[in-house]
Formats: C-alpha cells, sequence, structure tokens
C-alpha cells in the first residue's frame, strides 16, 4: 500500500502532537485505528467477494463445458442406439420379405396343450414325506 518508514512516522506522530494537542491525542489515536480496521476489512471483503465472483464464474463455465460433453455424448448414444435399431429392424425385416406367402409365420404355430404329469411324477407326489414318520419304541 503505501511506503511509510519509521522515520516517516515520527514526523507524523510530532506533527500530530503539536497540532492535536497532548490531551486529545490518545482519543485521535485510538479513532483513527479503529478507522483503519474497518478499513482493512472493508478492503478484504471487496477482496474475498472478487474471489468468489472470479470463482462463480469459472463454476458456470465448468458447467456449461460439462452440460455440452453431456449433450454431445447423449446424441452420440442416440445415433449409436439409432443405428443398432434400423439393423436390427433391417436383420428381422430380411427374413420375413424372402419368406412365400404359402409359409406360416413363427407366431402363428399351434400351441401344445398342455400334458398330464407323468406317472413318476405322480407317484412322488402322492407319497408321505419318510421323515414324518415317528419311531415306534
Amino acid at each position: 500500500m503505501f511506503d511509510v518508514g519509521f522515520s516517516e512516522l515520527m514526523v507524523i506522530a510530532l506533527v500530530a502532537l503539536i497540532v492535536i494537542g497532548p490531551e486529545r491525542l490518545p482519543g485521535v489515536a485510538r479513532t483513527v485505528g479503529h478507522l483503519l480496521g474497518r478499513l482493512q476489512r472493508y478492503v478484504n471483503d471487496v477482496k474475498a467477494d472478487i474471489n468468489r465472483e472470479m470463482q462463480l464464474d469459472e463454476l458456470k463455465k465448468l458447467q456449461d463445458q460439462v452440460a455440452r460433453e453431456a449433450r454431445s455424448m447423449e446424441s452420440s448414444v442416440q445415433a449409436q442406439l439409432q443405428s443398432v435399431e434400423t439393423s436390427l429392424n433391417e436383420s428381422i425385416a430380411g427374413p420375413q420379405d424372402a419368406a412365400t406367402p404359402g409359409d406360416a409365420p413363427a407366431e402363428a404355430l399351434p400351441e401344445t396343450p398342455a400334458t398330464e404329469p407323468t406317472t413318476a411324477e405322480a407317484t412322488v407326489r402322492s407319497a408321505p414325506p419318510a421323515a414324518a414318520e415317528s419311531p415306534k419304541s
């Protein structure tokens, strides 16, 4: 800030003592100290605000960059998904185009009726569990 050495401080103190007087000098020095402290706090607050604004600006730029990258990645994923979907649709549509009108589609095959359980399965289901029997004494 200001380059004030010891000799300059002594000259300022001597002038203040002569102009203000020895009775009021301690009160004036105290008031000047308070004012300088307030000024220093104000300057520090302004510096902190400027630093916060600079960091906020950097964060906004970073956020914009990340958002652009995310949109770019999303569009590339969508393009890949679209190309895969197109190729799958083409591969599915390819055999159907080659089919003759007399052929039955795979979805139209008749369902097989449900069968009754075999005799072995029926025997296992109807037999009581062996562990449920209690030993005779």
